[in-house]
C-alpha cells in the first residue's frame, strides 16, 4: 500500500503538467493561426482545472493505475484530458493549420519529457537530501508519461492528434472520408489497448525514444 501511495505522488504532477501543457498548447496554437475559440472558453491556461476531465484525467487513470500495480506489479496509466475546442473553420488555413494545431500537443509533451530529464540531471549534481530521490523519480515518471502521450496522441486515428495530421496531409476528399472515423475512434483504440495491440505497437517506440533521451543527457534510467 505504500509503494502505491509513493507511486501515485510521483506520477501526480507530472501527469497533470503533461495533460495541462499539452491542450494548452492546442489551443496557442489554434489562436496564432486564426481561432480564438479556445481563448474565448478560457482554455488557453496552465489551470489544470481548464483542462481536466472527471472521469478520463483521474478516475479512469487513477484506477488503472491501482489495479495495474495490485494484478501487474508495475503501475499503467492510460486517460484523457477535456478537449481544447478548435473550430477549425476559423483557421486562417483549415486544412494547413489542422496539421500545426494538431502537432502542437505532442511537440508540448516532447519539451516537457526533455524538462524532466533536466530535472533528473539537476537532481544527480546536488548533494544527497530527503529530496533528491524523489525529485529524480518524478522525473523520471515525467519523461515516461510524456512520451507515452506524445507516442500515443500521434497514432493515425482519429480523434487523436495523429488522426488530425492525417486528415491535414491526405488530399480532401481521402481526409473528409478518414475524419468520419472519429465517433468511433475511442471505442477502436480500447479495443487495440485491451487486446494488446496498441501495448506491442506504442511501447518498442516508447522505449528508443526514452534511450534516445537518455543518451542525449547522459543518463542511465
Amino acid at each position: 500500500m505504500d509503494s502505491m501511495i509513493q507511486g501515485i505522488a510521483i506520477y501526480a504532477l507530472p501527469v497533470i503538467l503533461a495533460i495541462t501543457l499539452h491542450e494548452a498548447a492546442h489551443g496557442y496554437a489554434a489562436k496564432h493561426c486564426g481561432d480564438n475559440t479556445a481563448e474565448l472558453e478560457g482554455r488557453i491556461s496552465l489551470n489544470p482545472m481548464r483542462h481536466v476531465d472527471p472521469i478520463g484525467t483521474i478516475v479512469v487513470p487513477l484506477t488503472m493505475f491501482i489495479v495495474s500495480k495490485l494484478t501487474l506489479g508495475a503501475g499503467f496509466l492510460f486517460g484523457w484530458a477535456k478537449p481544447v475546442p478548435v473550430n477549425f473553420a476559423n483557421l486562417n488555413r483549415p486544412k494547413r493549420d489542422m496539421l500545426w494545431v494538431a502537432v502542437a500537443g505532442p511537440a508540448a509533451n516532447l519539451f516537457m519529457a526533455l524538462c524532466w530529464a533536466l530535472v533528473i540531471k539537476l537532481g544527480l549534481a546536488i548533494p544527497e537530501s530527503d529530496f533528491v530521490k524523489p525529485m529524480i523519480l518524478m522525473g523520471i515518471a515525467g519523461i515516461k508519461i510524456n512520451v507515452l502521450l506524445m507516442v500515443l496522441n500521434l497514432l493515425p486515428l482519429p480523434p487523436l492528434d495523429g488522426g488530425r495530421m492525417m486528415v491535414s496531409l491526405l488530399p480532401q476528399r481521402l481526409g473528409y472520408y478518414f475524419a468520419h472515423i472519429e465517433p468511433y475512434g475511442l471505442i477502436i483504440l480500447l479495443v487495440l489497448l485491451f487486446s494488446g495491440v496498441l501495448g506491442a505497437v506504442i511501447w518498442p517506440v516508447m522505449t528508443e525514444i526514452n534511450k534516445i533521451i537518455a543518451l542525449f543527457f547522459g543518463l542511465y534510467i
